[in-house]
């Protein structure tokens, strides 16, 4: 009787007796034990990839995918909108670019992401700290990847994000736009998801003493704008980013040199120069609000001043309010 024989001819007794085996990490039979199933088999031929292995392996894929985002761009297949929202740079380039440090470095963690409609317009109105405003780029990094239809989130920016060489480009393919009444009202009426800082520079270049404490919210230019398209209000609550670049003091006479809004002092920066700009490694928590309605306000409304000056201090006290309530939860800020 051949082998396949034995095996298919195993005496029952002969199979109740045989002892249970040791789980073991790999396989590990003799030459005469045969082997049984379809999941001993792959066992039995599966053997640890060595570092080596999957380095080459990442190696190759990442080869791939730049040929096929090469080939891409140099065939035009891909589409930009009016205002320069090149999706394609944006899904294979720019964010996953971001994701290494939402993930490992600020440890990013997303809640209330259901507040954001699946379809139709809606603004994001969030606080702005940091120096250096990485907190847009992680707000657009969450809404994209933890809503279930990676909607994307079009940040309303000032003049000198677009007034700056490369930025300004880079802000352009990335979907971004100045923050105008009438760039918000198009993207809002076209069913996009917009983002805006009321604070301004004034949030993002405040002093580390004055972390969590929101600046003036401006004159409620995004809440008209909300209104006059009809979409909801979303408050948005970042912890986290205050502690990135904790700005102790301000070179004036610098910024005014350069031509910018401060010239931040922080514990590294400018004295261990470029290692300076390496951002604090803070754990970040984003917390999206519930929706605050504009249905109920007539066109005219959008056009009154004291009602919009109500709606924008309902905004900016719920996003404070989230804010003490996310920094009691807090023990530590680099840690969570």
């Amino acid at each position: 009787m051949n082998d396949v024989a034995k095996v298919i001819h195993l005496h029952e007794s002969d199979f109740e007796s045989r002892p249970r085996p040791i789980a073991r990490p790999w396989p590990q039979r003799s030459a005469r034990e045969p082997v049984t199933s379809l999941t001993d088999r792959l066992a039995e031929s599966a053997e640890p990839r060595s570092v080596g292995d999957m380095v080459r392996g990442a190696v190759a894929g990442g080869i791939r995918d730049a040929a096929r985002f090469a080939r891409r761009r140099v065939t035009g297949d891909y589409s930009v909108d009016e205002f320069g929202l090149d999706a394609h740079l944006v899904e294979s380039v720019i964010l996953p670019t971001l994701r290494p440090l939402s993930q490992l470095w600020f440890r990013v963690e997303v809640n209330g992401i259901e507040n954001i409609p699946a379809s139709g317009g809606a603004l994001v109105v969030s606080n702005h700290a940091g120096v250096v405003a990485l907190d847009g780029l992680m707000l657009q990094l969450a809404v994209h990847d933890h809503h279930p239809a990676n909607r994307m989130l079009r940040l309303l920016a000032a003049d000198l994000v677009f007034e700056t060489p490369v930025v300004g480009g880079l802000a352009r393919k990335a979907g971004h736009t100045l923050a105008c009444p009438a760039d918000a009202e198009r993207l809002l009426r076209s069913g996009q998801v917009a983002g805006v800082f009321p604070e301004g520079f004034k949030g993002v270049g405040k002093p580390y003493a004055a972390r969590y404490k929101l600046q003036r919210f401006g004159r409620g230019g995004f809440v008209s704008a909300a209104v006059k398209t009809g979409v909801p209000i979303i408050p948005c609550s970042i912890v986290g980013s205050e502690e990135i670049y904790p700005k102790l003091a301000d070179i004036a006479p610098l910024a005014r040199l350069l031509g910018l809004p401060y010239f931040p002092v922080t514990p590294t920066f400018p004295h261990l120069g470029p290692l300076g700009l390496l951002p604090l490694p803070s754990k970040w928590t984003i917390e999206f609000g519930e929706p605050i309605s504009t249905g109920e306000y007539s066109a005219e409304a959008a056009d009154d001043p004291m009602t919009m000056f109500d709606v924008t201090d309902q905004v900016r006290e719920t996003i404070q309010q989230t804010l003490y309530k996310l920094l009691n939860k807090r023990r530590n800020p680099f840690t969570g």
